[in-house]
């Protein structure tokens, strides 16, 4: 169609490609050790290694010149990880490849001589810096304001339960749910008892999912069965009928769930509480781990690595809930750490 492009990711491309550069940019290294490379046809995909194409095409769209990039994901919760992974690659990153230490590249002799060991050379920093420049590039399209994510599932009991639980991990991650699609709804008032359950059971979970939407401000999209998989313009065209007929247009009062989304507040008996939006988790999921200056909070299988802001840096953990679709986090003033009178 005019205008419309598709690609498809290659991810046994993709990993072909990354090992021969890869290869060749450590080729004075395999010299050394006398080791012989692979040759491209031995490359062959590993597992994961569509995830990293993923990253790689975010990069790439985020460089061309496009209105509207719409990027098929891949399952929850692998999806929304695939999506968050630059900012765990950026932060694994500068935890091993300090870059202030780049800084003390002039007296690297000397600290070798010092430690006993030989200092990292000039190629791992040089890695680094050009890995860093490529994951913040892909981060600024996930977090970018004009970026949405969009859930589609059809309704039954195991996807409701995913539904509720990527409600909460993209909040925890700080992305904006623009839409939730209710896909393959069967037709109801069927006379065949089998199709007739199986109907019933979906409108079970798009009742839930309604009220939900509707909470939340999120619109909800429900798509018929077309009794077949949809090809070619004529089957999309009647998808997209039966999307503009359905779609609730519901505001947001809350708008984006963006990078707006913690707050601070000081209670009347002295505590600090860490406020996080957290629509749709349960109690049993939540893992929440202090560590020097961080936060680490999981809700089911999504975890997030949360710098405190500098007034909870000096405070002890002093309990936490979760009420309403909202994990407080209480923190009491360390008083070795906090001024007297303050």
């Amino acid at each position: 169609m005019p205008g419309l492009w598709l690609a498809r990711i290659d991810a046994g491309e993709e990993f072909r490609t990354r090992g021969a550069a890869l290869q060749e940019r450590g080729k004075a290294a395999l010299d050394l050790l006398g080791t012989a490379p692979l040759d491209g046809e031995e490359l062959t995909e590993l597992p994961g290694a569509g995830t990293f194409a993923l990253v790689h095409a975010l990069g790439h769209a985020r460089s061309a010149d496009w209105d509207t990039v719409v990027i098929d994901l891949p399952p929850t919760p692998y999806g929304l990880n695939a999506l968050v992974l630059p900012e765990q690659l950026r932060r694994y990153l500068r935890r091993l490849v300090p870059p202030e230490r780049q800084a003390a590249r002039a007296l690297r002799p000397v600290l070798a001589q010092l430690a006993g060991a030989p200092a990292p050379g000039p190629w791992l920093y040089e890695a680094t810096a050009r890995w860093e420049r490529e994951l913040a590039a892909v981060q600024d399209v996930v977090e970018s304001p004009h970026t949405a994510v969009r859930l589609v599932a059809e309704p039954g009991p195991l996807a409701a339960d995913a539904l509720r639980t990527a409600r909460a991990g993209l909040r925890l991650h700080g992305l904006a749910l623009e839409a939730v699609v209710a896909n393959r709804l069967l037709p109801a008032g069927s006379a065949d008892p089998w199709l007739a359950s199986l109907s019933g059971q979906q409108q079970d979970v798009l009742k839930e999912l309604r009220a939900t939407c509707e909470a939340e401000g999120v619109p909800l999209c429900e798509l018929p069965h077309l009794g077949r998989d949809p090809r070619g313009p004529e089957d999309l065209a009647a998808l997209a009928r039966a999307a503009r007929a359905t779609a609730s247009r519901v505001p947001d009062p809350q708008g984006p769930a963006r990078h707006g989304w913690v707050e601070d507040r000081l209670e009347t008996d002295g505590h600090l509480v860490w406020r996080l939006p957290m629509p749709g988790a349960e109690r049993g999921e939540l893992e929440l781990v202090r560590r020097g200056d961080e936060l680490i909070v999981g809700v089911g299988p999504y975890r997030r690595v949360l710098p405190l802001p500098p007034a909870l840096r000096r405070c002890r953990v002093a309990g936490a809930g979760l009420r309403g679709g909202e994990l407080g986090v209480r923190f009491r003033p360390d008083p070795d750490l906090w001024p007297s009178g303050h």
